[in-house]
């Protein structure tokens, strides 16, 4: 009879199930693991979600930093107001003669004003503001009535008055205020910029945690589909192995050579095989569904198949747990976050107390008038020329006689940065502890597989050996069979070794920080 150790090989292709959702294409991809990685960081949605948090959090500083912009505010405004009004006198010594007179005016006024200010990281404020050339004019004119009791009244017009020959006026001032104590410093001034700043470059780091974890999780699904692939694979193996011993076992039957209860308990283990498959299969597409929602977003993209072309391989454990901590320490984005979250929280404590201090403002100012002049260009020559100089200085204090507010603002800023100090100080905790677990899981995981490689190949040898003696009419089909159920197991243990192995590894780098850079892989 023919060998069949062919059962225990890994075939290079196997059968593609296809679900019935999938779009049929015409041909299964190959693919590799880089490959799987390259396509995961391009098409999956994950990506696209991290990068936008990661673009409005940097978007943020950019609304921080605007408030230390230059504002700029300019108006012109242009009037024209008509009143009217009416009012009674008598002559004086002539009480019987009443003078009315109604008054007609109009006046025309235009102001243009520009400001410009600016608020600095280190609590100063400068202002500038210029008004002018601004235009006033008044136009009155009226009538007068005089109403003498015995004779008719007499309306005289008068004006209209000449306006005033100096409409125009302006005037130019600048001054800077300098926080001395409250709102001194960037640390209080310019705190959220500063706690923003950090918060954009800590979603750098969030963003790469974020591929280290696709990078991570994908790997694992496509390792999963390398065992559900050649787990599906040794099924259908096994189950040829079962129906050749049935057909043999028929054979043996007719001529004589088995009793007929041997082929009873060979279509056992055929229908036992066959519920195998039916298990594999489930795990089969289930796996390749997983690793096309990590891979294919959109269902048209997704290719009729997935055949997996690498394989597990074990590599001697290079290293010691101190040096993989000391690795872990300086290259795990967690603790890059955590770090400047500390410093944002000093930040924010040093603010608190900054607001405790009483406030000491000084202030110095210079500016220039203009006479009322008949021309805009007089008031602008008056202006440049320093004609009118004047300066001020001034010094504002103020200090809260309690300041409840102030102390409890402060009280909850030193409780967060501890908070976050002890953060920080536990997940290093947690980091040595991941280190020292994903070193020693590779360490047992490479073990683990040459353990299994062990059992395979003696329970292969004794499956192979029950088989000559079942042969040589010296065995049964129950002991045949339960030599290929052990077989079976050992098998599925071996290549479930392999596959705890390449996760356990993906794991260390993970837990190292370097998955991204034994990747190949660069953040940008």
């Amino acid at each position: 009879m023919k060998s069949r150790s062919a059962f225990f090989a890994f075939s290079a292709l196997p059968m593609m199930i296809v679900s019935a959702q999938e779009p049929i294409k015409s041909e299964p991809l190959k693919l590799s693991l880089f490959d799987a990685v390259q396509t995961s960081l391009k098409n999956n949605l994950q990506v696209g979600i991290a990068r936008n948090i990661r673009a409005a959090t940097k978007a943020n500083e950019l609304i921080q930093d605007g408030a230390f912009d230059f504002n700029f505010i300019t108006s012109d405004n242009y009037s024209k107001i008509q009143s009217a009004s009416i009012s009674n006198s008598t002559i004086q010594n002539s009480p019987s003669t009443l003078i009315t007179t109604e008054t007609n005016s109009t006046r025309k006024s235009r102001s243009l004003t520009a400001t410009l200010s600016k608020a600095f990281i280190w609590g100063g404020t400068f202002q500038a503001n210029y008004l002018g050339p601004n235009y006033n004019s008044s136009i009155v004119s009226g009538t007068q009535t005089i109403t003498p009791i015995s004779s008719p009244s007499i309306t005289s017009p008068f004006g209209p008055l000449p306006a005033s020959p100096f409409p125009y006026t302006g005037s130019f001032s600048a001054s800077y205020t300098q926080s001395l104590l409250k709102g001194f410093g960037p640390r209080s001034a310019a705190a959220n910029y500063l706690v923003s700043q950090n918060n954009s470059i800590a979603s750098d780091y969030t963003f790469q945690q974020s591929i280290i974890a696709l990078v991570s999780s994908t790997e694992n699904l496509y390792w999963d589909l390398v065992f559900a692939t050649r787990n599906f694979q040794n099924k259908k193996a096994s189950l040829n192995l079962a129906q050749a011993q049935l057909k043999e076992s028929k054979v043996r039957v007719e001529v004589g050579i088995l009793a007929p209860i041997e082929v009873t308990s060979a279509e056992a283990q055929v229908a036992l095989r066959e519920q195998d498959i039916i298990t594999a299969e489930a795990q089969y597409l289930n796996a390749t569904d997983a690793l096309y929602r990590a891979l294919y977003p959109t269902i048209q993209d997704r290719p009729s198949g997935i055949i997996p072309t690498d394989v597990p391989t074990v590599e001697p454990l290079v290293g010691d747990p101190i040096s993989a901590i000391d690795l872990a320490i300086q290259n795990r984005v967690e603790l890059k976050v955590a770090e400047l979250d500390l410093k944002s929280k000093e930040i924010l404590k040093s603010n608190a107390f900054n607001r405790m201090l009483p406030q000491l403002d000084v202030s110095v100012g210079i500016n220039e008038n203009s006479a009322t002049r008949s021309t805009p260009t007089l008031v602008r020559e008056d202006l440049t020329s320093k004609r009118y100089p004047g300066y001020s200085f001034g010094v504002t204090f103020s200090i809260p006689l309690l300041n409840r507010a102030g102390r409890g603002s402060n009280a909850v800023a030193n409780a967060q940065y501890r908070q976050s100090e002890l953060n920080l100080q536990d997940l290093k905790l947690s980091i040595r502890l991941q280190v020292e677990q994903a070193f020693r899981n590779v360490d047992a995981a490479s073990r683990g597989v040459n353990a299994a490689q062990k059992t395979r190949l003696f329970t292969q040898q004794d499956f192979e050996a029950e088989q000559k003696k079942f042969q040589n009419g010296m065995s049964t089909n129950f002991l045949v069979q339960s030599k290929q159920n052990t077989l079976d197991a050992s098998i599925a243990n071996e290549l479930q070794a392999q596959i705890n192995y390449a996760k356990a590894k993906t794991a260390l780098e993970q837990a190292q920080g370097t998955l991204l850079q034994a990747r190949g892989l660069e953040i940008k």
